[in-house]
């Protein structure tokens, strides 16, 4: 699951600037280990790293990881995201997800005709847009708003959604 995403270097001594993807940035405080994950290709794909330290500096989190000792060796990891294993995710109240848990889940009308499956969210401010590949391939932007995904089946692992008049339609 992704808490954050690798920005730069910061300092001289292979320190990383992180933007936080949690709702709890002191989460990073206690961590021992992550996990930085790149793009799939890029030489920086998947590494397990100890932490020797993390702070909060400026809006960001700083990481100090056991292995990375240079400004030059740190921006080789410059917008990779950091990663935990599951068992290590904090507990969520209820109704809330990860969203990583969402991804794969099948999105149906209140009606129970499908619009899709989940395959991504997009962030641009407002409720997070779930990006759902449509039957026919297309995308559908739903936002992840109680007023419109009116149940999420974890153990179904489907949400049925009230679209607005129109919703589909924007997104063609």
């Amino acid at each position: 699951m992704a808490i954050g995403r690798v920005l730069g270097s910061r300092g001289n001594r292979g320190e990383l600037k992180t933007e936080s993807l949690s709702g709890h940035p002191d989460r990073f405080l206690g961590l021992e280990s992550v996990y930085l994950l790149g793009p799939a290709g890029s030489e920086a794909r998947h590494h397990r790293f100890e932490v020797e330290n993390a702070w909060q500096h400026g809006g960001h989190i700083v990481l100090k990881l056991r292995g990375i000792e240079t400004i030059s060796e740190a921006e080789r990891w410059r917008g990779c995201e950091v990663h935990l294993p599951r068992p290590e995710r904090l507990p969520l109240p209820e109704g809330e997800y990860y969203q990583s848990d969402l991804i794969g889940f099948e999105v149906v009308r209140e009606d129970g005709r499908p619009v899709g499956c989940v395959r991504g969210w997009q962030e641009h401010g407002g409720p997070a847009l779930l990006a759902v590949e449509g039957e026919s391939g297309q995308e559908v932007l739903i936002p992840f708003a109680a007023s419109i995904c009116v149940a999420v089946d974890a153990g179904g692992r489907r949400i049925v959604v009230k679209l607005p008049e129109g919703l589909e339609g924007l997104n063609r």
